[in-house]
């Protein structure tokens, strides 16, 4: 079992072989996430956020480092380094949402949380797998965009301006997504592939979603 963690994995168009390098352009395009994270950094400080806000900030530049590991070593196990940060960052910004911009108590929040994630769940296993095949796997990314259209929605229905945050966030994942799904598709004739771009506008979407968290991310909750 252990020994397939070192499998090498050859997913995207513009990987040319098992070397360290073979995917530059993939691999320097995380540094998207790692200045959307370092910016959040430093706003966050400047404002006084509290260690919640400065954790989401991290977390960015954690998505970018481990994307970097997973599109230069290209292995099973830099796939997990891939994968767990940005599941985890959903997780946790789904939590902040509720926290800081709806204002819930802990119980409430842990409520809406566990019953969103069950129907996102089971919504992400209905989708057919002709589907997932010719979106190249994007329809994993459903509960996450989801989360951003759900709570951006509610946000934007009670007047809070963050719901504005998450709704831009969702147009900005939709074009990420599109390059991300037609990667394999442009391969022929394009041989760099198009999956830089997702790496590009996903930087410039956790942007916007930290600029929610820095400018209206309350430390001290009204709860209800």
């Amino acid at each position: 079992m252990f020994s397939d963690l070192h499998a090498q994995l050859d997913l995207y168009c513009e990987r040319t072989g098992p070397e360290f390098w073979s995917e530059p352009v993939n691999a320097l395009t995380n540094l998207a996430f790692v200045a959307a994270g370092l910016w959040g950094v430093s706003v966050s400080r400047r404002r006084g956020r509290d260690g919640f806000a400065l954790l989401l900030c991290w977390w960015v530049v954690a998505i970018g480092l481990g994307s970097f590991l997973f599109h230069t070593f290209a292995t099973r196990a830099t796939m997990w380094a891939d994968i767990l940060p940005i599941a985890g960052f959903t997780l946790a910004y789904t939590l902040f949402n509720l926290r800081r911009f709806l204002g819930f108590g802990w119980p409430k929040a842990l409520a809406i949380f566990a019953a969103f994630y069950a129907v996102a769940a089971v919504l992400t296993l209905l989708v057919p797998e002709w589907l997932r095949e010719a979106s190249n796997g994007t329809t994993g990314y459903l509960p996450p965009f989801l989360a951003l259209l759900f709570f951006g929605a509610w946000l934007v229905r009670v007047g809070h301006p963050a719901g504005w945050y998450n709704l831009g966030a969702v147009a900005i994942f939709v074009v990420s997504v599109t390059f991300r799904a037609l990667d394999p598709v442009a391969c022929e004739a394009m041989p760099l592939g198009t999956h830089f771009l997702w790496h590009s506008f996903n930087g410039l979407m956790l942007g916007v979603v930290l600029a929610a968290v820095v400018n209206h991310g309350r430390s001290k909750i009204a709860q209800r």
